[in-house]
């Protein structure tokens, strides 16, 4: 929801209706911008992630002007070549984005090898092919984004845009505003350089410490890590908005659609 927008919860949803493109990307072979490989192309269209279009090319389920293709790296034209699916034409899907509460305990991916819950498991059968924008690790709960649109969640999830992600984080010991103030001037770990754009300590006590940060870039594990080299382990994490994008009245598990004019509140600058 857009910040202080209340939102119906709803338990099933329909695709957004927005502007219809075949969005282009250069291939470095022949500078052609709508030449892109066949599992891309696919992904781009919003019908299936990148994974799965290999997956359907690989079983022989796609054909491109007519022929069976079992490469997924053929190079194909968006604006031009006939791509179908067990023989049926495939067009663009019209834009669909949901917001997820995702739940501590459940893996941001398709499939987890130790058998764990993934959030594609919270999902309808119809919503499978969205993508997730951007990840939240196992024990981090809070909003996730999921869309069929791979130009969206690059926009969204690039540094250079800044689009900024608002976390609530609990740690263990009393974290000084000093420390906050090191946060936010940045720390290094490994070699990398760590910020938080804002750090508000709302609660502080030798047994725990309450903090509201907000992030402006998606480095792994970045609140995590920070805490980490302060001394503090964090013990709870929740992402509370995106963008200005709010969990609002949703629960944990919970998901609703995200309007085409809720979009474009809550990203300005969104070249869609």
């Amino acid at each position: 929801m857009i910040s202080g927008l209340p939102r119906e919860h709803i338990s099933s949803i329909f695709p957004l209706t927005l502007k219809k493109t075949y969005f282009t990307s250069v291939n470095p072979n022949n500078g052609n911008k709508s030449h892109v490989p066949l599992y891309r192309a696919l992904s781009k269209r919003g019908i299936a992630s990148r994974k799965m279009a290999q997956e359907m090319i690989e079983r022989g389920e796609i054909s491109v002007d007519g022929v069976v293709s079992h490469d997924p790296e053929r190079m194909v034209d968006l604006e031009a070549t006939a791509i179908c699916h067990n023989g049926k034409e495939l067009v663009q899907a019209d834009l669909s984005v949901i917001m997820l509460y995702k739940p501590r305990g459940v893996i941001t991916s398709r499939k987890d090898e130790q058998n764990r819950p993934t959030v594609y498991s919270l999902l309808l059968p119809e919503l499978q092919s969205l993508h997730c924008v951007g990840r939240l690790d196992f024990a981090t709960s809070g909003l996730l984004l999921l869309t069929n649109n791979t130009i969206l969640s690059s926009w969204l999830t690039d540094p250079l845009n800044a689009v900024p992600r608002v976390y609530t984080v609990t740690v263990r010991g009393l974290l000084t505003e000093k420390e906050a103030e090191k946060m936010r001037g940045g720390i290094m770990d490994n070699g990398e350089t760590l910020a938080a754009s804002t750090v508000l300590v709302r609660k502080a006590s030798g047994r725990e410490s309450h903090l509201v940060l907000t992030l402006s870039q998606g480095k792994n594990r970045e609140i995590r890590r920070m805490c980490k080299a302060l001394g503090h382990e964090v013990t709870r994490l929740k992402r509370v908005a995106f963008g200005g994008l709010t969990l609002g009245n949703l629960q944990p598990g919970g998901y609703c659609r995200v309007s085409e004019g809720e979009l474009f509140e809550a990203f300005p600058g969104l070249p869609m």
